[in-house]
């Protein structure tokens, strides 16, 4: 099974917002950026996109560890998503869970991988962070001047 080592990031100005996200994705010496935009968004729903369209675009199993400065997608992914699951996507209150569409699709693209998930600071220091922030920043950036 290859590793694959992930950074991710994804927000929003302001948020909600336009909004935009990035992922890059490392196997061995080769790298791989992806990044996107949306017109009408928030800072969950951008870091969420990221890593989703990380691992689905992996094509083939893989032992990743995914780097996010997202309390929001750690905790989800790694605490809450199988409560929310048990109780049919509700989250405690019994409210509907928040971008549950988006948690089901990440949730799939996890599966067929041994995923670590890793919480790094934002605006730390950690180069790799630093340069997704850049990207999604980019890209927001790209759709606002419409060029995306």
């Amino acid at each position: 099974m290859q590793s694959v080592a992930i950074w991710t990031d994804g927000g929003c100005k302001p948020n909600p917002g336009p909004g935009g996200w990035a992922a890059i994705l490392r196997y061995g010496s080769t790298e791989r950026e992806l990044s996107g935009a949306e017109p009408a968004t928030t800072n969950n729903r951008m870091e969420l996109t990221a890593a989703i369209s990380a691992l689905e675009a992996l094509k083939r199993p893989c032992r990743v560890v995914l780097h996010t400065d997202s309390e929001y997608v750690r905790n989800g992914i790694s605490r809450w998503i199988n409560g929310w699951v048990r109780n049919n996507w509700r989250n405690a209150a019994k409210d509907p869970v928040a971008n549950m569409e988006l948690w089901q699709r990440l949730l799939a693209a996890a599966k067929p991988h041994q995923v670590e998930w890793k919480w790094v600071r934002g605006h730390a220091g950690d180069a790799m962070n630093e340069r997704a922030d850049r990207l999604a920043t980019e890209a927001r950036e790209r759709l606002r001047l419409g060029v995306l």
